[in-house]
C-alpha cells in the first residue's frame, strides 16, 4: 500500500459482496457497543446471510459515554448499552448466544502487560480455542482511541498463544476522522481493500440505529456533556462499502 493510498481509504480496491463468504466463521472484537456495527456491520450481515457463524466479543462495559449521568448509574448504562448491542446484532443476523461480554472498564481497557490485561488475554485465548474462528476482526491497531489500541494489543497477544491463529483483519472506526499521518498504515506495512456492502446496507443502517444512546437525541438525557456520534462521523458509515486493512508482517 503506498502512502498516498493509505491516506485515502476510498481509493482501496473494491471487492464484491460475495468475497465476504471467503472469510469463513468470524469473530468480531468490539471495544465498545456500536464499533461492530460502524466498522464492519455490513461484513457481519453478509457472513450471516451466507450461513457462517459470527461471534462478537464486547471488550468494555460501555459506561463512559455519559459518565456524569445520575439518572442512569453505571450498571444501568452498561445494561442499556449491552441491550442495544444485542438489538444491533439481531439486525445483522447474529444471535444473542454468539455474544461474549468481557466487562473491562470503558475508557481504561488494559493492555496485556498489566494483570487485568493478562487475564483478558487468557479469556480471549480460551474463547478462540473454543470457537475456532477462521477470521478475527479487530480495530486497526493505531485507530485513534486508546481502548481500540488496547483491544488490538489484547487480541494480538491472544492470537500469539494459538498454534494455528486465524486470519486477522483490521477495521476502521476513528481512523476515518481523527487519524494523524502516523496513525495510518505506512508504505509496505499493510494491504487494504474495500468490501461492497450495498446488499446489506439497510441492515447496517438499522444496526447503527439500534445504538440509540449514542445517537441524537440520545437516551442518557441528564448528561449534556456526554458523547453522541456526530453526523460527520456517521456519514462515513453510510457508504455502500467498508474498508479493511491486513498487516503484511
Amino acid at each position: 500500500m503506498s502512502d498516498a493510498m493509505a491516506l485515502d481509504f476510498r481509493a482501496l480496491p473494491l471487492r464484491s459482496a460475495s468475497y465476504a463468504a471467503s472469510l469463513g466463521s468470524t469473530a468480531v472484537i468490539a471495544p465498545h457497543p456500536d464499533d461492530e456495527s460502524l466498522g464492519c456491520g455490513g461484513l457481519l450481515a453478509l457472513l450471516a446471510r451466507a450461513g457462517l457463524p459470527v461471534w462478537c466479543v464486547l471488550v468494555s462495559d460501555g459506561t463512559m459515554s455519559h459518565p456524569n449521568s445520575r439518572k442512569f448509574p453505571a450498571p444501568q448504562r452498561q445494561a442499556i448499552r449491552e441491550q442495544e448491542l444485542r438489538a444491533a446484532l439481531a439486525e445483522l443476523g447474529v444471535g444473542p448466544q454468539m455474544l461474549l461480554p468481557l466487562g473491562l472498564p470503558d475508557g481504561a481497557v488494559p493492555t496485556p502487560d498489566t494483570p487485568a490485561g493478562a487475564a483478558a488475554v487468557q479469556r480471549l485465548t480460551a474463547f478462540f480455542r473454543r470457537t475456532r474462528p477462521a477470521t478475527v476482526l479487530v480495530p486497526w491497531r493505531r485507530d485513534p482511541h486508546p481502548d481500540h489500541r488496547a483491544t488490538s494489543l489484547l487480541v494480538r497477544a491472544s492470537l500469539a498463544e494459538l498454534t494455528q491463529p486465524p486470519r486477522l483483519i483490521e477495521y476502521l472506526v476513528w481512523a476515518w476522522e481523527r487519524a494523524t499521518p502516523a496513525d495510518l498504515p505506512q508504505s509496505g506495512e499493510a494491504t487494504g481493500w474495500r468490501l461492497a456492502i450495498e446488499p446489506v446496507l439497510a441492515q447496517k443502517t438499522r444496526a447503527i440505529a439500534a445504538h440509540r444512546s449514542q445517537l441524537a437525541p440520545g437516551v442518557f438525557d441528564d448528561d449534556p456533556t456526554g458523547f453522541l456520534l456526530a453526523e460527520s462521523m456517521l456519514a462515513h458509515f453510510r457508504q455502500p462499502y467498508e474498508a479493511y486493512v491486513e498487516v503484511t508482517h
